[in-house]
């Protein structure tokens, strides 16, 4: 019996494993921003989309999108992004697109 429930263990533990680490290694896309973004409230469509083209194109690492997917994109555009857990680098970065969203997206 117990040599039964450690084979079991085994064999599991791979495919555990592999589930939980796909979510998590998965790329956010703009897609995925502009998602959270309508989600967060943001009604117009076409603005979330460009909103989220900057966040990527901006270089924003995964973990980075993560966080702001994670911490409400609406209230992180307000704050400091630093302060959701961002690193200094990502953080320049998602205050750059907050920038360039204003001048280009907002026109």
């Amino acid at each position: 019996m117990r040599i039964s429930l450690i084979a079991a263990a085994l064999v599991a533990l791979p495919l555990l494993t592999a589930c939980g680490g796909s979510d998590s290694e998965s790329n956010i896309t703009a897609a995925d921003v502009s998602k959270a973004l309508q989600d967060g409230g943001l009604k117009d469509t076409k603005l979330a989309d460009c909103a989220a083209d900057i966040y990527v194109s901006e270089g924003i690492s995964q973990d980075g999108l993560r966080l702001m997917i994670k911490n409400d994109i609406k209230s992180a555009t307000a704050t400091d992004p630093e302060s959701l857990g961002m690193t200094k680098e990502d953080s320049e970065k998602a205050k750059n697109a907050t920038n360039r969203i204003v001048g280009e997206c907002l026109k």
